[in-house]
């Protein structure tokens, strides 16, 4: 075994059963315990994603390139490197057994930053597969660790089937993908197979391109062959047609114009020690200097990129060290979610923003960006800029410590929605890799959510940093995203925004229950960065705005009677404008007057719903017909009007529009576990963590391990992924997921709420009942970081801050249900306090100044 190779033998397994593999000792400079999983049951029906920055690729986990993904029909698997895809797959022979068919594949071990794969010995030889992509690179590299008992030389066969496509267009828009991607052209040149497609797509509006990919080895091949075919066992190809029924499995699309070539190497391994062969696939959308620049960076030194990586993913993993005694499974969790976060990253440069109507125009692009990074939404089908998505998972990114990319996200939003806008302020909903927006322009719907989203990310992001020259970067367009929905979606005057939001279904009315609620959290946090700008006319209009919906809020938007919930929407579409007819229909945004909170000039912060409102609704929505074992459901069961019936459960006498839709997406679960935290209900809280965590820890429920899904097995997302085609799947890894669990235990279990861009810092902590014990350190906020613990004992809650930011500081702990406080010491002294009623309880607090250092407050129960 190579050294690198044997610096990852460290397995966790988090659950005895079938599939598991004991943990193995690791050494100081291992990886941690949990920085593997492993599984070794079905592995060609499980999806693996291996991403860097720049390129990632998508397989199943015995290292097999099946046709995979529906924005393009089987497509959206294989080799890319963002906007270009470049194979459809590699394959591996050796001495005429091909891994993964011949030479199963017996293991699957995800870890952070890569994957690895051990297959059967063929005639004696043992292969570890390990993929990673390095960073900054337009290169993946694959190393294949030959080891045998004896000396022998063995001959190593390597298939590539190329598949040069832009990411847009999708097998279904106009112009689709057989209008535009051209045939491929092989060639054989200095030891690599060289992949070119070349020329103008017969489309409108479509320019001269020159794409590349290069397929080498860190040796000399003894033999090389090109032609049509070479997929290896894939050989010949079942193929997906572009429309109707597609076979269970296809190794191939309708929509691919590829060709294929073949390398050979006679490989020595001697006995008993491992011998490393390195694979790279490089690409470029620019021509063959850049591919091969490319090629030879990932071929250098492809150890080298993989220690670098494995470093990069330690250094993500020693921000917000999360210490759960009490709940292991959601600390796993924690850390898993940050290397996903890390995942997700993605960079693209030269993009042309073509404003193509949901897919029905391919006009000439309104402009360029010159270079955008993002926070990708999912794999392998949404793996671009979404503005929802980037939005939600900010408070994850915050959480984690992962600055850099979320300011980089919210930049590229804002870059492209004011090109393709014309600065209206209106936020675009989704942009490809391309620079391709599919929706969110100036005249279409769009979702106004993501308008009124966008300035509290970036107040969330400033008051996590302290970067004000990101405050003073965003802020003008956060003026243009409140004044838009003010002056633009409002039509009838009542306050309440009108437009999509994140739940479209039949029936529901043209003012959203989600968008009124972000419109006033919006406000409220464009208030905030007003006053911190010294722009008091913004500030006080925003305020303003902001109070009168607020005070009407539960008026107009309560359903009431024995529902507890919030109406989903008003104004009943075949009614007149003005109508304010409520309209429910039990989706999870129902949910959202608990989620969000909100930030107010000399008040405590706390959510948009009141106590008596929020606790009746979460209690209810706690009930099955809300919440299945995986989950919160899309929308809930009980009486409705519409074709089918009622599927589950009634919990109230309500008459719904629509059917439910019994499916548990990672974000309203983890929006459900963000709500329970918001009013101090942990015990409940941690039904819908626990579900999220398990989803990427639990084998029996994950697919990918360690990789949060968008969607969990659920009553009416059943098969779930691992039962369906290849080509019908939601995605193996999502990064929205996140905010469920990253947020509830920084944000509310420590108690972090900093406000780094005006130089203070609560902590203010509440352990979950039945648990004595949460802690985390280097959690970051500004150019420092704190660790916090916090206990829970009989008669007494003690809470320790160790600041590195010069912040000033207010600590303080939640007191648990019917306690009152004797006495309170702060670092040994009496200290006066206060006792603050807020959402989540009483919180006894007290000011412990500017310095650095620890401070430890101790509250002494009667």
């Amino acid at each position: 075994m190579s050294r690198c190779a044997a610096a990852l033998a460290v397995t966790f397994v988090l659950t005895a059963g079938i599939g598991a593999v004991h943990a193995v000792p690791g050494h100081a400079a291992d990886p941690p315990s949990s920085a593997e999983l492993t599984t070794n049951t079905r592995l060609p029906d499980r999806r693996s994603v291996v991403i860097g920055d720049r390129f990632y690729s998508v397989s199943t986990e015995d290292g097999l390139y099946p046709a995979m993904g529906w924005h393009t029909l089987g497509e959206m698997g294989g080799f890319w490197t963002p906007p270009l895809k470049l194979l459809d797959g590699v394959w591996f022979g050796l001495d005429g057994a091909w891994l993964g068919k011949q030479a199963p594949a017996q293991r699957f071990t995800a870890g952070h930053g890569y994957t690895k794969i051990r297959y059967a010995a063929p005639d004696g030889v043992r292969v570890e597969r390990t993929d990673v992509a390095p960073d900054g690179v337009r290169a993946g590299l694959i190393g294949l660790t030959l080891t045998s008992g004896t000396s022998r030389t063995v001959r190593l066969d390597l298939d590539a089937h190329s598949e040069l496509m832009t990411a847009y267009p999708w097998g279904s828009t106009t112009p689709d993908q057989q209008a535009s991607n051209l045939p491929d052209t092989g060639a054989y040149q200095n030891g690599a197979l060289v992949f070119r497609e070349q020329g103008t797509p017969k489309v409108p509006n479509a320019t001269r391109h020159d794409f590349a990919a290069m397929v080498a080895a860190d040796r000399t091949p003894a033999a090389h062959q090109l032609g049509p075919g070479h997929r290896g066992p894939q050989d010949p190809p079942v193929i997906c047609p572009a429309t109707g029924t597609t076979p269970k499995r296809c190794d191939d699309s309708a929509f691919g114009r590829g060709t294929g070539g073949r390398l050979s190497y006679e490989v020595k391994v001697p006995a008993g020690h491992g011998t490393t062969v390195w694979i790279a696939i490089a690409g470029s959308d620019h021509g063959t200097s850049e591919a091969r620049a490319a090629l030879g960076t990932a071929l250098r030194d492809p150890a080298g990129l993989l220690a670098r990586k494995i470093a990069a993913r330690r250094a993500v993993a020693g921000d917000t060290v999360v210490d759960l005694p009490g709940d292991r499974l959601l600390q796993q969790s924690v850390e898993w979610s940050k290397q996903n976060l890390a995942d997700s990253v993605q960079e693209a440069r030269d993009l042309k923003l073509r404003v193509t109507e949901e897919g029905t125009r391919y006009p000439s692009p309104k402009g360029t960006l010159a270079r955008a990074r993002w926070i990708g939404a999912g794999w392998p089908d949404y793996p671009w800029i979404f503005g929802t998505d980037g939005e939600f998972t900010a408070f994850a990114t915050v959480a984690a410590g992962q600055f850099d990319p979320i300011e980089n996200h919210l930049r590229t939003l804002r870059d492209v929605s004011d090109t393709v806008n014309d600065r209206s302020g209106k936020v675009v909903h989704e942009v490809v890799s391309d620079g391709s927006v599919y929706f969110g322009a100036n005249d279409e719907a769009g979702n106004t959510d993501e308008t009124a989203k966008f300035p509290s990310a970036v107040a969330l992001v400033w008051r996590w940093t302290g970067d004000r020259s990101f405050l003073n970067d965003m802020y003008g367009f956060s003026v243009r995203n409140m004044r838009y929905i003010v002056t633009k979606l409002d039509s009838d005057g009542d306050g309440w925004p009108e437009g999509l939001g994140n739940v479209e279904r039949p029936g529901m009315g043209v003012e959203k229950l989600d968008n009124t609620v972000y419109t006033i959290r919006g406000l409220y946090d464009l208030a905030d960065m007003a006053r911190a700008k010294g722009d008091s006319a913004t500030a006080k209009w925003a305020t303003g705005h902001a109070d009168w919906m607020t005070k009407r809020f539960d008026q107009a938007w309560w359903y009431g009677g024995d529902t507890n919930q919030f109406a989903d929407s008003l104004d009943d579409p075949a009614n007149p404008a003005n109508d304010n007819t409520k309209i429910f229909q039990r989706h999870w945004i129902g949910v959202t007057p608990m989620d969000a909170e909100l930030v107010r000039p000399g008040q405590v912060t706390r959510p948009l719903s009141t106590d008596e409102h929020a606790g009746a609704a979460l209690a209810k929505r706690e009930e099955p017909c809300y919440t299945g074992a995986n989950g919160l459901y899309h929308t809930g069961t009980g009486p409705t009007s519409a074709d089918g019936g009622n599927k589950g459960p009634s919990c109230d006498s309500a008459v719904s529009s629509v059917q439910s839709d019994r499916e548990a997406f990672t974000i309203n679960t983890g929006i459900m576990a963000v709500a329970e935290g918001n009013f101090g209900r942990l015990a409940q809280q941690r039904r819908y963590t626990d579900a999220n965590a398990r989803l990427q820890l639990d084998p029996a429920l994950w697919e990918m391990p360690g990789a949060m899904p968008e969607i969990a097995p659920s009553p009416d997302f059943d098969p779930p992924n691992i039962d369906r085609k290849l080509t019908e799947r939601s995605m193996v890894l999502q990064a929205w997921g996140a905010y469920g669990n990253l947020w509830p235990v920084v944000h509310q279990q420590l108690g972090v709420s900093p406000d780094m861009g005006r130089g203070r810092l609560e902590v203010v902590p509440q352990v979950p009942a039945g648990q004595s014990r949460v802690a985390a350190r280097d959690i970051r906020l500004g150019d420092g970081a704190v660790d916090v613990t916090a206990e829970a004992g009989k008669g007494s809650l003690r809470t320790v801050v160790n600041s590195r930011t010069g912040a000033a500081l207010l600590i303080g702990q939640v007191l648990p249900s019917g306690a009152t406080v004797a006495s309170v010491t702060l670092d040994g002294r009496s200290a006066a306090y206060t006792v603050r009623r807020t959402a989540r309880g009483s919180e006894v607090v007290t000011d412990a100044g500017s310095h650095r250092g620890a401070s430890v407050l101790v509250i002494t129960l009667h």
